[in-house]
């Protein structure tokens, strides 16, 4: 029988240890109170009493049902798990001298890959004495990220490691392409703003001397 591992995670009721508790609810104010006091309170609302923050001083329990309270728990996991981004690593694998249809079947299925969100790691792997053609198995593996351009990007060049020459290619994240025109679309509308002029500080009129004049001196 399968463990659950989310039930022994916490305390309920007679399980509780503490003597206080903190005490919240949906239908009441958070409140401090006995353990002994907070068990009475649950009863008389048939539900349980339910330790949910145990290192808190003191430990936080609120009122609840157990069965709605694990129900809410695995639905947020749930959640949690679905917006976390798996990736997977793919392989396909080429022969130095792979002809065309094999080479346009492990393209088709790597574009799969990429647009699913996985990486893909091709390889071309050496027999005996291909090793000869190991520039033929880079070629090769150039053309197929290339092949690839929009759909994902090289990660990593082609390295050569005992007999394969491995290359890891990432999906791309493309950006919506209508958000772009629209933006383009905007900046043709919009008329060029001027730029603006800049105003000459106004110079005060020179007052005339009319005190007496000193010779030599021109005013």
């Amino acid at each position: 029988m399968k463990k659950d591992n989310l039930k022994s995670q916490y305390r309920i009721n007679e399980q509780i240890r503490a003597r206080d508790v903190r005490v919240v609810a949906d239908n009441m104010e958070t409140t401090v109170m006995s353990t002994r006091d907070a068990l009475r309170l649950a009863e008389q609302q048939g539900v349980d009493l339910v330790e949910i923050s145990p290192n808190a001083v003191p430990p936080v329990c609120r009122l609840i049902d157990y069965s709605k309270f694990i129900y809410q728990q695995r639905k947020k996991q749930k959640e949690i798990k679905a917006k976390q981004t798996k990736i997977e690593i793919k392989e396909i694998r080429f022969g130095p001298q792979t002809d065309d249809h094999d080479y346009n079947f492990k393209l088709k299925h790597a574009q799969g890959f990429l647009s699913e969100g996985d990486k893909v790691k091709a390889y071309v792997f050496f027999r005996g004495r291909s090793i000869l053609f190991k520039e033929q198995g880079e070629v090769l593996l150039l053309r197929f990220a290339q092949d690839l351009e929009e759909y994902g990007k090289v990660e990593s060049m082609p390295v050569l490691e005992g007999k394969r020459m491995t290359m890891f290619i990432a999906p791309k994240k493309t950006a919506p392409k209508a958000k772009a025109a629209s933006s383009d679309a905007d900046d043709d509308d919009e008329a060029p703003t001027p730029a603006p002029v800049k105003k000459q500080p106004q110079q005060k009129a020179r007052k005339e001397y009319t005190g007496p004049k000193v010779e030599g001196e021109d005013f």
